[in-house]
């Protein structure tokens, strides 16, 4: 038997070797072989595939992409690699080129479908997973967009943020919640109480852990809104139970990953409205599953 000294010395090694593996990731690599810099949160590092070539327009609101056209990929450091999850946002032509593509890189495909009807055009969102090298796995998924979609990766024009025209510190007070400017949306993402996991990494915030809920000012007070909630099987119908009684449309619900735990859906949903009152629907929706303590 093990002196518990020694037990301790062992489990301390553990630690500073996964430590190792993780900071053996040149980061900077996986920027260069993608053609973006990371947003990183914690050891999470997020890249931002915003479809900022699209006009999409919904009941007549031209969607922002910091709306509903956000495609984003995030590395997790893992087992001395890292785990790839991300939500890619495809027109409906751009589906298969760009499936086949990531499937011959070594890519998993864990979901294709919509997040909101009616828009025009329509688009889809095709979410994605590797485990592996993740400048390979950055390589293959800019190989795949800028070959098979129009998918922008230049860097922006520098202008400035457009102003959101809400009331937003009242928007916190309604929705529990403190939310962020992003491209002219005021955006939450309020996270489980208690976050699943998938091959047993915590799948947080920055991994799509979250519940979102976007709002985009369309005058006089109102808003559109859009994003999805994060809830178990049991918490489905009472959350659109929910939804429906405030007046808010839901729109998809599917699952984004393959073998998480506990089993997870995503309840997507859209309305255009007082956004004061979305703010308190959304909550008293909220509140129906089991969120995060505000």
């Amino acid at each position: 038997m093990k002196h518990p000294l020694t037990l301790l010395a062992l489990g301390g090694a553990l630690l500073l070797s996964h430590a190792a593996r993780a900071e053996a990731i040149n980061w900077k690599k996986v920027d260069a072989a993608l053609g973006k810099t990371a947003t990183v949160s914690g050891e999470v590092h997020r890249y931002g595939l915003p479809r900022s070539d699209l006009r999409v327009t919904l009941d007549g609101i031209a969607i922002k992409p910091a709306l509903a056209l956000g495609g984003w990929v995030a590395f997790a450091p893992m087992q001395g690699e890292a785990m790839l999850m991300g939500d890619l946002v495809l027109l409906d032509t751009e589906i298969t080129p760009v499936m086949t593509k990531l499937l011959n890189s070594g890519l998993d495909i864990t979901a294709i479908h919509n997040h909101v009807l009616r828009a025009s055009p329509a688009t889809f969102y095709m979410h994605v997973a590797g485990h592996g090298d993740p400048e390979k796995m950055a390589a293959a998924i800019r190989t795949a967009l800028a070959s098979a979609s129009k998918t922008p990766f230049d860097p922006p024009a520098t202008t400035a943020a457009p102003p959101v025209d809400l009331d937003t510190a009242r928007l916190d007070e309604a929705m529990g919640a403190k939310g962020t400017a992003n491209g002219g949306v005021y955006q939450y993402g309020i996270p489980r109480r208690d976050p699943a996991k998938e091959g047993g990494i915590q799948v947080n915030t920055p991994l799509g852990g979250a519940n979102a809920i976007n709002f985009q000012p369309t005058g006089g007070g109102k808003a559109a809104i859009t994003g999805d909630f994060l809830v178990t099987g049991n918490e489905v119908n009472p959350l659109i139970r929910a939804l429906r009684a405030g007046g808010i449309e839901v729109t998809a619900i599917h699952s984004h990953m393959l073998a998480e735990e506990p089993r997870m859906f995503f309840v997507h949903f859209w309305a255009n409205d007082d956004a004061l009152k979305l703010a308190r629907n959304v909550r008293d929706a909220l509140d129906k599953t089991a969120v995060a303590q505000h």
